[in-house]
């Protein structure tokens, strides 16, 4: 029970002539009294500490307490005075004498407390007093709703009686107005304070464009303004269909992803509606791993959709752990109204975010193009150049500071005069007609040098058609420059030296015998998606400087990247006596250094990736071969295409490196190979035997490979001869010595497949449908 007051003793009156009477006159005026008391104090706490001193005082009793029920939580409250500061104290509204009376509306005396069930005597246990008896009545309006409870402790003089329960109920039913106007007025100063709070949050927080200290506001004011533990905002990544945080309150800044439709959080994205979920241990929507992972124990969650003015849904906010108990109907209306504010700011934010990641993006990729980009205003001053442009234009060989300061700022006309001025004409001509324009090997003059140029000038417009000025694309094509550099992009430099040394007569078309390599990244759109557009690039420059490496290693020459596919040539444009093996050990190379590579990436809390590689050796045809604009030194022919069908046949044989019949024939050196399939590949009518190259492997990643492919190759021969069942104890046994050769398993399933119904005309051969 809630201590609030002692009663002092009472002092004794005389009696008057007619004191058959006094009584009721005295409770007539007591209870006027009570009335008159209340209607001059102010606040809430006043009243309940002013009529535990009255009811103790009528009914000569050493302590009362007076409690009023809070809807929101199921609670009851009351007062108690701690030396010259007062708290507010709470119990559920079901328990003891007083959650009794509550819940019945009928008033209650219990002249032995320790016997009575309702009697928590752990209170007593813990504040040191002994309750001997009670009486206890509801808190009745005249409208007969129970809205508190008025209790009182151990008469001083005997026991408790049905009077002072009638007179008790008397008081409370006389304060029963004056307190429910107290707690209306509280509540509504306790809302126009939440309100204005509110009003703070929302302004404070929608000022904000900075997505990533949006986020943090956003969490932080939700678990304030909620009196909460922890909260995150998710927001949907509509590429890959997964709800993302940066920010969580009490969590370490790390990203967290899952799907949009997994959980409570994709539940409300999914559905677009809010939820309260009091104990979250008991919904089977909530994943009690985060718990087991981060060490924090959810008992309450309250997620809300957060959705923009168009009714698109864009994330979800989530509130863990009200403080004092479930979150209720008032907080989930908050939330709402709240993250219906804060759809505004994120979307701008997130646009922001996007066109500052786009103008990143774009000034980057100018800044590492080799051509030049300058771009002049309306009035034909130049406002940009990139570094590749300052470059070219400047007399030293930087393009730092100083030299953008010679060119910015200046007139199209003032910086390209005398000898230059053909290109200031050319930028009138466009910006006059507004159609593009080309200049092919022209020369622009400095003052120690001349530089051979191909240029573009192109009229710039809004989206709306309206002129803002001229680009100009300026690319260097001093010949042997340009010709050295663009040799050394698909060679090793030396042999670039010695190709310019031997004249162009070698890059002319020729019938070659050459070994093609193809090789490609698995799951490479899946990566992509994961690393955005400049951590692609990023990924991509440092897996390619690799796989290049590995390549020049060996002589080979680049004729290509196709997105994240290599393409390169062994035999151009000057051939050894061992290209075949000098391709296969690039190959290998290649596997053993993106092993490293994976390793370094690991480190860093990144996935490894996986690449397969196709090998095939044939006649084709080679040269410079384009348009007089843009040529490549270049091969076709059929044994390109089914190199690019070996590499791709990878996958479908759980292999890294799948070499041709062709090129194993031509092999000098002695390698760990295997027999793998004679297969007719797309778009072809005869069948070619493939062999898997093992060398890359160790004793862990392949174990028993000496004795496995042994019996890979028994049943490799019995297969061909339609002994499916014999050739399916072969690849079992090779299974068993390596469990994780996925080829063996697929032959096991396809001698499986075959002895249930073998064929007539059993040749040994399998035609792919795929590319």
């Amino acid at each position: 029970m809630a201590k609030t007051a002692k009663t002092p003793s009472r002092p004794k009156t005389p009696k008057a002539p007619g004191a058959a009477q006094e009584p009721r006159q005295d409770r007539s005026g007591m209870l006027l009294g009570v009335s008159h008391r209340l209607a001059a104090l102010d606040t809430l706490d006043e009243m309940l500490q002013a009529l535990v001193e009255m009811t103790s005082w009528e009914l000569g009793a050493e302590r009362g307490s007076l409690f009023l029920n809070d809807p929101e939580s199921g609670e009851l409250y009351s007062i108690v005075a701690q030396g010259n500061m007062r708290r507010r104290i709470r119990i559920l509204n079901t328990t003891g004498v007083a959650g009794r009376v509550f819940t019945t509306g009928r008033g209650m005396l219990v002249a032995e407390a320790y016997k009575n069930k309702h009697f928590n005597k752990e209170v007593d246990r813990q504040t040191g007093f002994v309750t001997r008896n009670i009486v206890c009545a509801p808190i009745r309006t005249v409208k007969g709703e129970v809205i508190g409870v008025a209790q009182v402790l151990n008469k001083k003089d005997g026991a408790f009686t049905r009077d002072d329960l009638k007179l008790l109920e008397a008081i409370a039913m006389q304060a029963a107005i004056a307190l429910s106007g107290a707690q209306f007025v509280e509540k509504m100063q306790a809302s126009r304070a939440k309100e204005l709070e509110f009003l703070n949050v929302v302004a404070d927080v929608t000022s904000e464009i900075e997505l990533g200290t949006l986020l943090r506001k956003v969490m932080g004011e939700a678990t304030k303004m909620l009196s909460a533990e922890r909260s995150t905002l998710f927001l949907n990544d509509e590429k890959t269909s997964e709800l993302w945080s940066m920010v969580g309150e009490g969590i370490a800044a790390t990203q967290i992803r899952f799907p949009n439709h997994l959980g409570i959080a994709g539940a409300v994205f999914t559905s677009g509606k809010s939820v309260n979920i009091p104990h979250a241990y008991a919904d089977l929507r909530f994943n009690p791993a985060f718990d087991k992972k981060t060490g924090f124990f959810t008992r309450s969650i309250l997620c809300t959709p957060v959705v923009t003015k168009e009714g698109k849904v864009i994330g979800v906010t989530q509130v863990l752990n009200r403080r004092g108990g479930p979150f209720s109907a008032e907080d989930e209306s908050r939330l709402k109204a709240f993250t219906a504010q804060i759809s505004i700011a994120l979307e701008n934010a997130k646009l922001f975010s996007d066109v500052q990641s786009m103008k990143n993006y774009n000034e980057s990729m100018l800044q590492s193009m080799s051509n030049g980009v300058i771009t002049l205003d309306e009035d034909g001053r130049i406002k940009t150049c990139n570094a590749a442009g300052l470059r070219i234009l400047s007399t030293g060989s930087g393009g730092g500071a100083a030299e953008a300061a010679g060119v910015l700022g200046k007139t199209c006309a003032e910086f390209f005069s005398g000898p230059n001025a053909w290109l200031a004409d050319k930028v009138a001509a466009v910006d006059a007609s507004l159609v593009p324009e080309t200049t092919v090997d022209a020369e622009l003059v400095f003052e120690d040098r001349s530089v051979s140029v191909n240029v573009s000038a192109l009229p710039l417009m809004s989206g709306e058609q309206k002129k803002l000025g001229t680009m100009l694309m300026i690319e260097d094509i001093s010949s042997e420059k340009r010709m050295k550099s663009t040799m050394s992009r698909y060679m090793d430099p030396k042999l670039a030296d010695q190709l310019l040394a031997g004249g162009e007569d070698i890059l002319g078309g020729k019938v070659v015998d050459v070994t093609v390599l193809f090789s490609d990244i698995r799951s490479f759109t899946t990566l992509t998606e994961a690393l955005g557009a400049q951590g692609t690039v990023s990924f991509l420059n440092d897996y390619f400087t690799l796989m290049v490496d590995c390549l020049q290693a060996e002589g080979g020459m680049l004729d290509k990247f196709i997105g994240d596919a290599i393409m390169a040539v062994f035999g151009i444009p000057l051939a050894h006596e061992d290209d075949e093996d000098r391709a296969l050990r690039c190959a290998i190379a290649m596997i053993q250094s993106l092993a490293a590579f994976n390793v370094q990436r690991a480190s860093a809390g990144q996935k490894p990736i996986d690449i397969g590689i196709g090998l095939n050796t044939a006649q084709v045809v080679s040269g410079n071969i384009g348009s007089p604009k843009r040529m490549d030194y270049t091969i076709i022919g059929d044994g390109v295409n089914l190199a690019a069908r070996l590499e791709s046949a990878c996958k479908q044989y759980s292999a890294r490196i799948l070499i041709s019949e062709f090129t194993h024939a031509r092999l000098k050196g002695t390698y760990r190979l295997r027999d793998v399939d004679d297969v007719v590949v797309k778009g072809k009518t005869e069948p070619v035997r493939i062999f898997e190259v093992l060398d890359y492997h160790t004793a862990e990643s392949f174990p028993n490979l000496m004795e496995a492919t042994g019996h890979f190759k028994e049943g490799r021969t019995a297969y061909r001869a339609g002994d499916f069942v014999k050739a399916c104890r072969s690849f079992a046994e090779a299974l068993r010595l390596n469990p994780s050769d996925k080829l063996a398993t697929t032959y096991i399933e396809r001698c499986e497949t075959l002895a249930a119904a073998p064929p007539k005309d059993w040749g040994g051969v399998w035609t792919m449908t795929s590319k």
